[in-house]
């Protein structure tokens, strides 16, 4: 049994969001379950539109999501040598040969093609073939180097999303594999990566479906049998559009800073596209015990906020306060509070996670306890009315007394109510507006609890 080798090979020529980081996910996903290898490759061959920051959000992004890589990231520019030492042992062997057609000529070609209604495609003028004299080689004209693509019958393939794909090899010309300047075409440095890193299995986006006739034909020239493919089928946006930054897709560190949790995030993408009988939530471990090839969905996915959020929520209720408590403390103090993610913050995200659906929403509730407050006017004017100050007053005197914790926090508050004649929410709500700065909030005495007393003391004054 060979061991799997699958590979993430994103360009960087745009901030990668959550639909290309899905094209990681599964191969790094499927390495793993397999006790395989998983390689990151920076294809950055497009010198114009690559860049240094997009490298940066893709390496971040997937370390964030835990999508660790065994080897890389390998970087195409840094391997133009070996590509070079391929193209000249292809040129060696007559798998390769030397096209002088110029642009003007390839565009005249084409027109006459789209006049008769043919497909336009390079007509075969510079193939070599046996008995075939060439035209003269014209003056200070650099040539390209094309593949000789085989002539008659098909490639084919069985590809684990989308079943068996026959493609004529009549439907596909002399593809180019270095331009004129010498540098190597991207199809043609897809399959040296694939084959110098002996990759097993091709997981990628259905966007490059019409690349794998032409690389499997080269595979098989170099003597080498193709990997195995699964094209994905795209991602969509809410709009049903495929997603992309152009369409407003966001970076995926954005999620990061907006609050969700990267096993959250893993869990939402792998359902995308894949599925495990009806199992909605799951933790990272499932995931990867349960994660094959044959349970790849075959229509487009289609991103929703909405059910990311639910997704994110039904996390951070699984997720231990001690391990939540760093990440509130990182939002807090974006927020200008610094904060220390201890036993007493993890407590309190304990109390407010389950009414949130992010980390900043934790953060916003637990800002309270480490900021002053300010009530609403219209809660002061409902809630603190003069009929109830005297009671608020005299809470205020038991608790400066009182030993600082839940049941002497609740007896306090009971006594009162009893002394004043009062229902509990006609107390509770004005010492709420007053504390906590809102109307709503969990049980009150598991709230106040969490506060240092004297800044209860302080704010009931008011």
């Amino acid at each position: 049994m060979t061991q799997v080798r699958t590979r993430f090979a994103p360009s960087p020529t745009g901030f990668i969001h959550l639909g290309n980081i899905r094209s990681a996910l599964y191969p790094w996903a499927f390495a793993r379950a397999n006790n395989g290898v998983f390689i990151l490759r920076i294809e950055d061959t497009d010198q114009e539109r690559s860049t240094q920051a997009a490298v940066d959000v893709i390496l971040e992004g997937m370390k964030w999501l835990g999508l660790d890589h065994d080897e890389g990231p390998y970087y195409q520019m840094q391997r133009m040598d070996r590509y070079k030492e391929v193209i000249a042992q292809m040129l060696e062997q007559g798998l390769a040969y030397r096209c002088y057609m110029t642009q003007a000529e390839l565009d005249a070609l084409r027109e006459r093609q789209m006049a008769a209604k043919q497909k336009p495609r390079y007509d075969g003028t510079w193939r070599p073939e046996p008995g075939k004299v060439l035209p003269p080689v014209p003056d200070g004209v650099q040539p390209v180097i094309r593949f000789k693509n085989p002539i008659g019958g098909s490639v084919v393939w069985d590809d684990k999303v989308k079943g068996r794909i026959e493609i004529s090899n009549d439907e596909l010309d002399d593809l180019v594999i270095a331009r004129q300047d010498g540098t190597p075409t991207y199809n043609f440095c897809v399959v040296v990566d694939d084959m110098d890193m002996g990759i097993t299995h091709v997981i990628r986006g259905d966007d490059h479906v019409n690349n794998t006739p032409r690389q499997i034909n080269i595979f098989r020239a170099l003597g080498k049998e193709p990997p195995v493919y699964a094209h994905l089928p795209t991602v969509l946006n809410e709009q049903g559009e495929k997603m992309s930054k152009r369409n407003g897709a966001k970076p995926v560190t954005q999620y990061r800073d907006e609050g969700f949790l990267a096993d959250a995030v893993v869990n939402y993408l792998a359902r995308l596209g894949w599925s495990h009988g009806d199992d909605e939530i799951f933790t990272r471990e499932q995931f990867l015990q349960w994660f094959d090839l044959d349970h790849l969905g075959k229509s487009a996915g289609q991103f929703d906020e909405a059910k990311l959020r639910w997704v994110n929520a039904q996390h951070l209720k699984m997720t231990d306060d001690a391990r939540l408590a760093p990440l509130v403390a990182e939002q807090l103090g974006k927020r200008g509070l610094q904060v220390q993610p201890d036993e007493r913050l993890a407590r309190m995200v304990g109390l407010f996670k389950d009414r949130c659906s992010t980390t900043v929403e934790i953060a916003e509730w637990l800002a309270m306890y480490f900021a002053p407050v300010q009530p609403a006017e219209a809660d002061l004017a409902q809630h603190v009315t003069d009929a109830v100050r005297p009671a608020l007053a005299a809470l205020r005197e038991k608790f400066a007394t009182i030993e600082w914790n839940k049941a002497a926090i609740q007896q306090a508050i009971k006594e009162t109510i009893a002394a004043h004649g009062l229902k509990m929410p006609q107390l509770a709500i004005p010492v709420r507006v007053l504390v906590c700065g809102r109307a709503q909030t969990p049980s009150i005495d598991a709230v106040l609890e969490l506060f240092d007393k004297k800044i209860v003391l302080e704010r009931l004054q008011r």
